[in-house]
């Protein structure tokens, strides 16, 4: 999972001043394109001031000037699918024309690294290789930039759908369009803008961001140039020292010692693990990071053939047990050490790791399931509060990354697609929201009235296009992934809440995975499902399809003494659990005391009957309330799993983590 840094210079922090003596397009107009169908095409791009410029498509042929500033835009009147069809852009002194182009349905597909995951990595990925032939699917893979100020273009192509080019289409977007062109036979483009690891904040514009003023905080104090940028980068780091440790660094010398048992470290901080420094108390931090953790063997143990296992890391660790080197190993691999016999003691024991991270995420990055000792006479997870202490800096902390500011993946990578006609959009983010969930309340829905707006009022001053402006968003809740435990609260279920909450917003669609993730794995490899039930859900939002494309959403709630029974939307065909033996699973109910407790569940005609033995007087539900929920079972007939919801308005454990630079 590493998030590439760029140089703002090198993005072109500073927009590019061109020369407009030959009439130009924004990259994302290019052979083997895909026009958007049944809406009207704006089509943009620069020449000389008041410089004449001939657009001709299919039957049409369109005319208009450049302003005083170079620009110019046109509208191509609405048109049915079809194609191959070339453009030709004709200037005073130039003319340019594009093969190969389609009329059909486009859409974008943007978020972190699960839409930006490749077929390539999915199940079955060779099989599904091969079987890519699709040459009327089409993608336009946006290259990663970032930048403090609008851009007018982006760097990318388009690109036809066969087995030699589908293994770098996004895997989600690939099911998406694939299932779409099953069902209704038109050719479909994929606009690919995503960079895994992202907030939401840098994918929403300034303007949007500065409607909210708890979101405001985003881009507040952002730097204006390359140089001040890094600056700020120094003035960050130096801050972040300060607080984490007095702002003092060891010498080489010193850090040797952190390994041994005896060094004192009482005065270091902690973290939990495994997880990413970025958002335990490193943010934007790049270099060397010792994490230690105290281990207790009762004294009657005598433990033998011991495997210290560590997961993945984030980029390369040296492992030490009670002072002797055990290991180490480069980057996103699992670590599994074998202990000499006699290394790990009755007592006290101490595990010390130095991760050296040179860019992006850092730290122990497996799951609870890949993190601890096991062997004869132990076994003793690792997950859960580490000290740690910065050794080193690396120059690369200076610099920005995606996420060091709101707005820098909307300027670089959204604002220059703006306003290519599109059906809508796609969108797969909200794991490095989670320790924010309860702002992401708020973050989500401006997001997307954001995108809407920009779009929408791009081709001002030409006449607005009579679709509505409020185009189809669907976007996927959080799978299942970490711990079950969610005694303490769940970070990721409030998430899902707030997506859930976001379909509030006309013409929205959400597709529910948490029975197709991976508890041990952020990054599930089934993205077939997920790509399916997206477009189950377009069928119903952007097509008008009548059909049931989701699961049971909770309606109501009626209590009878110690029972409650619940209603719900979407039963379609039915409710039924998936589980072999019938038994339907993740409900909890709790009292006015607030503890929750697991709950006997019946499915009655198409109602869920809950009870438990320890709430004489149940007053709230939850299901599905977990990071890893996968034990949740309850779908309906047609195939859809139910919504993880609550019934409860009780506290939120992520309600005071907010935004800082």
């Amino acid at each position: 999972m590493k998030c590439l840094r760029l140089s703002l210079l090198a993005v072109g922090l500073l927009l590019v001043q061109f020369s407009y003596a030959d009439v130009r397009l924004p990259n994302v107009f290019g052979s083997h394109m895909v026009l958007q169908r049944k809406k009207p095409v704006p089509v943009w791009g620069w020449a000389e001031a008041g410089e004449k410029v001939t657009v001709t498509f299919t039957n049409q042929v369109k005319t208009t000037k450049a302003d005083k500033s170079g620009k110019w835009m046109l509208l191509l009147d609405p048109m049915e699918a079809g194609g191959p069809y070339g453009l030709t852009v004709k200037g005073k002194k130039n003319e340019l024309t594009y093969d190969d182009v389609l009329l059909g349905d486009v859409w974008v597909c943007s978020g972190q690294s699960n839409m930006e995951w490749q077929l390539s990595g999915v199940n079955d990925a060779k099989a599904e290789i091969k079987a890519a032939n699709y040459p009327t699917m089409r993608q336009f893979l946006v290259k990663k930039s970032l930048s403090l100020v609008p851009k007018d273009d982006v760097d990318g192509n388009w690109s036809a759908c066969t087995p030699e080019t589908a293994a770098r289409f996004t895997a989600v977007g690939y099911f998406f369009a694939r299932s779409l062109q099953t069902e209704l036979n038109v050719p479909i483009g994929l606009v690919n803008t995503t960079w895994g690891g992202t907030h939401i904040e840098t994918w929403t514009s300034r303007e949007g961001l500065a409607k909210d003023p708890e979101l405001a905080t985003a881009i507040a104090n952002a730097p204006t140039t390359d140089e001040a940028m890094r600056q700020s980068g120094q003035q960050r780091i130096a801050k972040l020292l300060a607080k984490t440790q007095n702002g003092q660094l060891p010498t080489a010398a010193e850090a040797l010692t952190w390994a041994t048992p005896d060094f004192d470290a009482s005065g270091w901080r902690t973290m939990n693990m495994p997880g990413d420094w970025q958002w335990s108390g490193l943010p934007e931090f790049d270099g060397v990071v010792w994490f230690r953790r105290e281990v207790m063997i009762p004294d009657n143990v005598n433990p033998k053939k011991v495997i210290l296992r560590l997961g993945p890391s984030d980029d390369v660790d040296s492992t030490f047990v009670n002072g002797q080197f055990v290991g180490s190993t480069r980057d996103y691999a699992l670590r599994n050490y074998v202990l000499p016999d006699g290394l790990l003691k009755p007592g006290r024991n101490v595990i010390a790791v130095r991760i050296n991270d040179s860019g992006g995420s850092g730290g122990l990055m497996g799951s609870g399931g890949q993190f601890g000792l096991t062997g004869t006479n132990v076994d003793e997870s690792l997950a859960g509060k580490w000290q740690y202490r910065v050794a080193q800096v690396h120059p690369t902390s200076y610099n920005a990354g995606p996420n060091t500011y709101g707005s820098l993946l909307f300027n670089a990578m959204v604002h220059p697609l703006i306003p290519y006609a599109i059906e809508g959009v796609i969108w797969y983010q909200g794991e490095t929201n989670a320790d924010r969930a309860n702002q992401y309340r708020r973050a989500f829905p401006l997001l997307i009235r954001d995108w809407r707006s920009h779009w929408a009022n791009a081709v001002l001053p030409l006449p607005k296009p009579t679709a509505s402006t409020d185009f189809p968003f669907l976007f996927v809740q959080l799978a299942n992934f970490g711990s079950a435990d969610n005694s303490q609260g769940s970070n990721w279920a409030e998430l899902r809440e707030a997506q859930t909450m976001a379909l509030a917003l006309p013409n929205t669609g959400m597709a529910v995975t948490s029975d197709i993730g991976n508890p041990s794995d952020i990054h599930p490899r089934n993205k077939q499902d997920v790509g399916k039930r997206l477009a189950a859900e377009a069928l119903r939002v952007a097509y008008g399809k009548i059909l049931v494309s989701a699961g049971p959403m909770y309606d109501a709630r009626t209590m009878t003494g110690n029972q409650i029974t619940l209603t719900f939307k979407n039963v379609g065909q039915g409710l039924v659990s998936h589980d072999k033996y019938g038994y339907l699973k993740g409900f909890q109910v709790a009292g006015a005391d607030e503890k929750f407790y697991f709950a006997k569940a019946e499915i009655k005609g198409d109602v869920v009957v809950l009870s438990s033995d320890s709430v004489a007087t149940p007053v709230a539900v939850r299901y599905g309330w977990a990071n890893d929920n996968g034990e949740a079972n309850l779908f309906n007939k047609d195939g859809f799993p139910a919504v993880p919801f609550r019934t409860d308005a009780w506290r939120s454990v992520t309600e005071k983590e907010k935004f800082e630079q």
